[in-house]
């Protein structure tokens, strides 16, 4: 799969010998590992790869000395290989497992830079919040992996040389041709429900396909559920499974702001804080905070009590909420409203965007406010046609922003200081 990480990876390898290591971390399953022997096969004469969960004994070639001019010799022993400055590339995956190996990249850029290395991590954030573990703050290039979005989709299908149309919509604010952006609507409606997991893509696509799209859903979030139970306390686990499991409830609701009650009877921020934490230090879910004010930058009007969770991929969202294309039209047209939104999330989150919402005493809300060049954008959310919005109007008058977003399934066009933005075209912004 044609991956847009790609283009990252060779703009880091082109940073010379004395770049920094790179620390890849993600969710699981979003195909870090694929992407790196896929870059180090087209890059590399060969790759001496560690995976310090599959293979925990690897962490004690780490137990005396982190310095790389004895570390590289014994890893060269240990495979029986010969690791060679620009010519090997050395994967530490999984490295959250070996807090040594994740400190070893700090002497790495200081004593041998001249070493291509990458290290490899999910639930980076779970491992790092914890007391004993040591990041290499400074001494390496941190970059975060999502699941496809929705352009990386289309490239998989024989409408990829559409993309460089909807391009140039969005540059110019100039409506499409209608039939591809009809033709466009229907792939994103069959991405809603797919998502961006690179397996079920996969499944999706394939002829020979090994398990359907939505087992592989069901697998990932399985996958979840379990290194929820793995990585906390038989106390803390419950409590963070039944969040995890509850952010469809969320979503279902015409005000998706997270609510406690809809966990359990009498939760509250005291008992169910901390697993809201740590689904998303492990990066499987997107938090969304409230502002108080749009003429201000977002993180300082930031209401930390009041926040929206979105999943990390709309395809399991959907998948959770066994939702099909056949029968969606049968329930209440707020889920389909909440799961876009959760799309949009997912679009704006790839695009390494800070989310915030706003909403004012008086009830009035929008949906998504980034930072853009500098600037606070307002963001307005439609699962359809229907464009109305009092709640961008009321932020207009009081903010007066130099322009905003409205992303629903009009055409690109550009009226009265609204830019309209389709919503297969959300990975644009």
């Amino acid at each position: 799969m044609k991956r847009k990480i790609s283009a990252y990876l060779e703009w880091w390898k082109n940073l010379g010998k004395d770049r920094m290591p790179l620390l890849l971390s993600g969710a699981r399953q979003i195909g870090k590992t694929y992407i790196l022997q896929e870059f180090a096969a087209e890059n590399y004469r060969n790759t001496v790869y560690l995976n310090f969960e599959t293979n925990p004994i690897l962490s004690q070639l780490f137990g005396d000395s982190i310095d790389p001019h004895k570390l590289v010799p014994k890893i060269e022993m240990y495979f029986n290989t010969q690791i060679t400055p620009g010519k090997t590339l050395l994967i530490f995956d999984e490295i959250q497992n070996c807090n040594r190996a994740l400190t070893s990249m700090k002497y790495f850029y200081e004593i041998a830079p001249e070493y291509d290395l990458i290290g490899v991590a999910s639930l980076l954030g779970v491992f790092i919040s914890a007391k004993d573990y040591s990041f290499p703050v400074g001494k390496v290039i941190s970059k975060t992996m999502y699941p496809l979005n929705f352009e990386e989709f289309i490239w998989e299908t024989d409408k990829a040389t559409f993309a460089s149309a909807i391009q140039e919509s969005y540059i110019n604010n100039t409506p499409l041709d209608q039939d591809i952006h009809e033709s466009m609507l229907e792939l994103y409606r069959e991405y809603l429900f797919v998502g961006g997991m690179p397996l079920a893509i996969y499944n999706y696509f394939s002829n020979n396909q090994i398990l359907p799209y939505n087992s592989v859903q069901k697998t990932v979030t399985d996958t979840h559920v379990s290194d929820i139970s793995r990585y906390t306390s038989n106390s803390q686990s419950v409590k963070t499974t039944n969040t995890y499991y509850s952010i469809n409830s969320q979503l279902a609701k015409e005000n998706r702001k997270f609510q406690y009650k809809l966990i359990k009877k009498g939760a509250r921020a005291s008992l169910f804080g901390e697993s809201i934490d740590w689904l998303v230090r492990a990066g499987v879910v997107i938090k969304c905070d409230r502002i108080t004010a749009g003429n201000v930058p977002p993180n300082m009007a930031r209401d930390l009590s009041s926040f929206k969770l979105y999943m990390c991929d709309v395809g399991l969202a959907v998948c959770r909420s066994e939702l099909t294309r056949e029968n969606i039209s049968y329930f209440d047209k707020t889920i389909l409203e909440g799961l876009t939104e959760n799309y949009v999330a997912c679009m704006l989150a790839s695009n390494d965007y800070e989310l915030y919402y706003w909403s004012s005493d008086a009830q009035a809300e929008v949906d998504f406010v980034i930072m853009k060049d500098g600037k606070p954008v307002p963001i307005e959310v439609k699962a359809g046609d229907n464009v109305r919005s009092l709640s961008l109007n009321s932020y207009m008058k009081k903010y007066n922003p130099d322009y905003a977003i409205r992303i629903s399934s009009k055409n690109f066009g550009y009226k009265n200081g609204i830019k309209s933005v389709p919503l297969y075209a959300a990975y644009l912004i």
